[in-house]
């Protein structure tokens, strides 16, 4: 199907006011990039510093400037379920980076907090502040200039963000978002529902509430519900940032640890030195994030999108505004009803077909762009697709089932669950909301 006229349209626009901006953000961009590998620009006595710590062997690779160097930045912090798997992730990392002839360094850690926790806590007051303290904290790790490509661990509500606005400071740098999973699902949000009404009612006491959210948020992963932080899941497949599929398998568990060490070497494989260098400013571009645009308003995704994307285009050089939103919303249907827009979790949005299912119901419907870079390097297309291991345990991807695997959580664009994704600008005398 050709694309759609208001889709295309509001793309266009976005490159018209933003072209002097995205001209002298690409410029910049071009200008930091080095021949050869990015450590190849510093000193002997600057480039001993960056290794000093290494192994011999990887030492050795770093010194003949031939190696591609990995850099890993993270928010891990044991306190966050989401963000408590990335412990893990680095020793995984590096293990595939050497297994392909590379070197991953752990770069820099940034901080996390979680809404969830903080809310109706003065701490929630230094929450969207949080998000460009984890900009700038990214952007201190990538600035030793040691690095050919990053890895980014990240989940939750402003961590995602902050770690996207930072790397597209260093836009030549190519990047891999690299998900930790939802955690099992534990109480039903129906239950959960009911359960919280008791207690306004004062029919149960303290105990039992947290006896029961215990039993809601019970393990490693992220949140169910599809707030914020599954919404950055989400959007990082729709901007073709992920490893295909990889948002909503959860954590610990064969898939997931084979998914990061894939991620790992398809990182080496974006470098200069790789197969296709893809710098992540460059894959960040207007249809991208009119992609991300549409993602989140055909998933019901969370309204502090509305902030954050535009932040993130502003880091690109892009200019998109709520119009745009509103404009994307009167043609872009709901397919899915997740927690709290239902009571499915993502667990279940994933079983009957997920991101994969989203992503080519949309591509088909001409909603959105194929024709962009991603990690892959294949269109958008290549990632409308769900993993699997072959028969000698690798991980490949196959064509996401044609039908959804429950049409109560997820349907085709053809038959959604509202013609538009429900979104609209209020304006008037006392401003725009």
């Amino acid at each position: 199907m050709s694309l759609n006229a208001t889709l295309a349209s509001v793309t266009r626009r976005i490159a018209e006011r933003s072209r002097p901006y995205r001209t002298a953000y690409l410029a910049r961009l071009d200008a930091a990039r080095h021949e050869g590998v990015q450590r190849g620009a510093l000193s002997c006595t600057n480039l001993a510093h960056g290794f000093a710590a290494f192994p011999a062997n990887d030492k050795l690779k770093l010194k003949q400037d031939r190696a591609p160097s990995i850099a890993i930045v993270s928010s891990y912090n044991d306190m966050l379920s989401a963000h408590q798997p990335f412990e893990r992730y680095p020793q995984i990392i590096r293990d595939a980076v050497r297994e392909d002839g590379g070197v991953a360094q752990f770069a820099g850690g940034v901080p996390a907090m979680c809404d969830g926790i903080t809310q109706g806590q003065t701490g929630m007051e230094l929450s969207l502040f949080s998000r460009d303290a984890i900009a700038m904290g990214t952007a201190v790790a990538l600035s030793h200039n040691m690095f050919d490509a990053a890895l980014y661990l990240g989940v939750c509500d402003k961590i995602v963000p902050g770690l996207l606005i930072g790397a597209l400071h260093f836009g030549h740098i190519p990047a891999v978002f690299v998900p930790a999973g939802p955690m099992t699902s534990g109480m039903t949000n129906s239950e959960k529902v009911k359960i919280r009404q008791l207690y306004t009612e004062g029919k149960i006491g303290r105990a039992e509430l947290l006896e029961a959210e215990s039993k809601s948020y019970h393990d490693a992963g992220t949140c169910t519900f599809y707030g914020t932080a599954n919404s950055n899941q989400m959007l990082m497949e729709a901007m073709g940032l992920h490893l295909p599929g990889s948002a909503f398998i959860t954590p610990n568990t064969p898939m997931r640890d084979a998914l990061t060490a894939a991620a790992a070497k398809q990182a080496l494989k974006i470098t200069a030195q790789g197969q296709q260098y893809t710098p992540v400013g460059r894959l960040v571009d207007e249809k991208s994030i009119v992609n991300a645009i549409v993602a989140l308003l055909a998933t019901g995704g969370s309204t502090n999108h509305t902030l954050h994307l535009v932040a993130i285009a502003k880091a690109a050089g892009l200019v998109i505004d709520w119009d745009d939103f509103s404009k994307l919303s009167s043609v872009v249907p709901l397919v899915t009803r997740i927690y709290p827009n239902g009571t499915a979790d993502v667990n279940h949005f994933h079983a009957a077909g997920g991101t994969g299912f989203v992503l080519r119901e949309l591509i088909d419907a001409g909603l959105m762009h194929d024709d962009v870079m991603t990690i892959l390097g294949q269109g958008l297309r290549a990632h409308a697709t769900e993993p699997l291991f072959d028969d000698a345990g690798k991980v490949t991807w196959k064509a996401t089932p044609k039908d959804s695997g429950d049409d109560t959580v997820l349907r085709p664009a053809t038959n959604p669950f509202s013609a538009d994704g429900g979104l609209k600008l209020l304006q008037g005398n006392l401003g725009r909301s």
